[in-house]
């Protein structure tokens, strides 16, 4: 097995390891139309492409008899801390248990180590149990949980953290909203935009009732959010992808 970065000759091949993938992973849960719809919206050809050539992703490929059999994406996303956030780590089911996911996580760890980041961050969706498993074994610890709307249905979504660093700036502030109502940010759960980290904002300081999100870019809260969980601003147009899945297997 040989780990190298993603080239866009690679775009059709890490497609095709993502279907296979999530089937193997979710198949027992997820509709599997609602399954090819989301590669289809999450994995898009020319987004992906993007990807590969962007200089601020960390996309590496293992690949096996000169076939991709496994990739995984991620980024360094400045918030009042560095975290680094795994998008994507999928191994094709036939490849699995043989070391390519730990191999994958430890090229993308190194890198975003020597980018200097605080922590690091993946999600996982709870129907993903191996996935879970993988991230614990990884010394990963459970963050929270929370419910994503995926093409109208709700699915119960972990989030794990490993910390690298220390912890710099502040973790929350109160802001004002245009109706006058004051919301609690909280600057360590965050969503990457096209421009800037959605932060998710909370109507009490204990952050138990959600408001809804505060654009890093504009600093509005007046952000849209559709069925597929694409994201964005209506005041400044700062957008976030669909999520995706999964930050492992």
């Amino acid at each position: 097995m040989d780990l190298r970065e993603a080239t866009a000759a690679d775009v059709d091949a890490v497609r095709s390891v993502a279907r296979e993938s999530l089937v193997a992973s979710y198949g027992h849960a997820v509709d599997e139309a609602l399954l090819d719809e989301a590669v289809e919206e999450w994995y898009d050809a020319g987004d992906l492409g993007d990807d590969v050539e962007d200089d601020d992703a960390v996309f590496p490929v293992a690949v096996v008899d000169g076939v991709v059999v496994g990739f995984a994406e991620s980024y360094v996303v400045g918030r009042r801390e560095r975290v680094g956030e795994i998008d994507w780590l999928h191994v094709h089911p036939d490849h699995r248990g043989s070391g390519i996911g730990s191999a994958l996580l430890e090229r993308v760890e190194s890198a975003l180590r020597s980018a200097d980041v605080d922590r690091i961050e993946a999600r996982v969706l709870a129907d993903n149990e191996a996935g879970t498993e993988f991230y614990e074994r990884e010394g990963y610890e459970l963050a929270g949980e929370r419910e994503v709307d995926i093409g109208g249905e709700l699915f119960a979504e972990r989030e794990f953290r490993k910390q690298v660093g220390r912890l710099r700036g502040i973790s929350e502030a109160t802001y004002q909203t245009e109706d006058g109502e004051t919301v609690h940010v909280a600057f360590d759960e965050s969503d990457r935009g096209s421009q800037a980290p959605f932060y998710v904002a909370y109507v009490d300081p204990d952050h138990e009732r959600r408001y809804g999100y505060l654009c890093g870019n504009c600093e509005g809260t007046d952000v849209a959010i559709d069925t597929m969980d694409r994201m964005e601003c209506r005041d400044c147009g700062n957008r976030r992808k669909p999520a995706r899945w999964d930050a492992a297997y």
